[in-house]
């Protein structure tokens, strides 16, 4: 296997003084043993990942800084970031062969991006598994979803070179499936709000206005929004971050516009009998997935 041969002479140096079973200075209570997401890993990548490498994937700058300058997660975040969009790349341009290049752009920036990675990693608890410093710890670094982004590539970097591209693949694959076929019906492709807003456009409805509100101590804020449509309140969501928030509202709000335009649709279609097939909705967009 000359891809895998050859990625792990580019494996960096890692400090001998991180083990697997506990956070290296032992001083995380909310640590959870790394043993149990080398076996994960193993299990979607049907490849044993280097333990070290692994270690150094998990390990955030802010522990680094606190534990005498050690090596951290950036460099190997800066590789799994190019195999990551190189496999959703690919995928996308099998499965999509009569979108034009635009339009595979956009899809692929509704998969690689910070909230869509951010949730992958809290489904597969990737946050419990990172070793951060005292103050991200304080200030709810777990669930940060930058730290838990830039920590997916990071792992996904030391998937790749333990393992090579067939294992970085599967592993890639495994997260972010569900998101890719999803994304064929996401109209911008973009994003939740820039798909809203296109699809508010086409029926005339206005542009989406969203309200956020916070909560929590500084340390620790949380984020409301809601999203109305004209004047009516369509979607809710909540965050870490006020994008966060607007994107989770937004998701909620197309997904009710779509759902009421299909049944609009459905309705045309029943009342118009035999020439169901000239019936169109004027501005609608919907089509189905």
């Amino acid at each position: 296997m000359a891809l895998q041969s050859a990625a792990s002479t580019r494996a960096d140096p890692v400090n001998p003084r991180v083990r697997a079973s506990q956070s290296p200075g032992g001083d995380s209570a909310l640590q959870r043993p790394v043993d149990r997401l080398a076996a994960h890993l193993f299990e979607v990548a049907g490849e044993k990942v280097d333990e070290p490498l692994l270690l150094r994937a998990l390990t955030h700058r802010s522990y680094a800084y606190e534990n005498g300058g050690l090596p951290n997660n950036e460099r190997l975040e800066f590789l799994g970031d190019s195999v990551l969009g190189l496999v959703v790349t690919d995928s996308l341009y099998a499965s999509h062969p009569d979108l034009a290049e635009g339009q595979l752009a956009k899809l692929r920036a509704a998969v690689v991006n910070m909230r869509a990675l951010a949730e992958v990693a809290r489904a597969m608890r990737l946050g419990e598994y990172i070793f951060l410093g005292r103050g991200e710890e304080s200030t709810g670094g777990r669930d940060k979803a930058s730290i838990l982004a830039d920590t997916t590539e990071a792992v996904i970097a030391a998937v790749y070179l333990s393992g090579g591209m067939p294992a970085a693949s599967a592993f890639v694959h495994h997260l972010l499936d569900p998101l890719m076929k999803s994304t064929a019906s996401l109209g911008a492709g973009l994003d939740w709000k820039t798909s809203l807003q296109e699809l508010t456009a086409s029926g005339s409805l206005g542009v989406p206005e969203y309200r956020v509100t916070e909560h929590g101590p500084d340390h620790k804020k949380s984020f409301g929004a809601q999203c109305l449509v004209g004047s009516e309140l369509i979607g809710s969501g909540s965050g870490s971050s006020k994008k966060e928030a607007e994107q989770m509202a937004a998701e909620v709000a197309w997904t009710e516009l779509n759902r009421r335009a299909k049944a609009v649709l459905a309705s045309a279609v029943e009342a118009a009998g035999p020439d169901a097939d000239d019936v169109a909705l004027p501005g609608n967009t919907v089509q189905d997935a």
